[in-house]
């Protein structure tokens, strides 16, 4: 199980990196410039450990597959990116793709 906490922190971690790396405006902005450098270094640590025990494949499905789905939430409502009906039904198909590869696979070490 913690397998799985480190794989959820490597993802809200990625996600707020992404999110701050947006803020630091091509890295002009010194203070969300180097909390993107340290959250990116949290992420890329807690996706290490998460492949010491889950196949490569399978994890970055995963880790990829939310953060998309988050990071495109979090440009919707903070940065007033707008989403149409084509990008939500392709987000709502790497959802369906996820939940499949968790709930079916074999490959996925529950």
């Amino acid at each position: 199980m913690h397998t799985y906490l480190f794989l959820g922190i490597a993802i809200v971690a990625e996600v707020i990196a992404t999110s701050l790396l947006k803020a630091s405006d091509g890295f002009t902005r010194l203070l969300p410039g180097a909390l993107t450098i340290l959250f990116y270094g949290i992420a890329f640590y807690c996706l290490s450990v998460t492949l010491k025990v889950l196949p490569t494949g399978i994890v970055y499905a995963i880790w990829s597959g939310i953060g998309i789905v988050l990071i495109s939430v979090i440009s919707w409502v903070l940065f007033k990116q707008s989403l149409d009906f084509p990008a939500i039904f392709g987000l709502s198909l790497i959802i369906a793709g996820v939940m499949v590869v968790n709930l079916f696979s074999k490959s996925v070490g529950h």
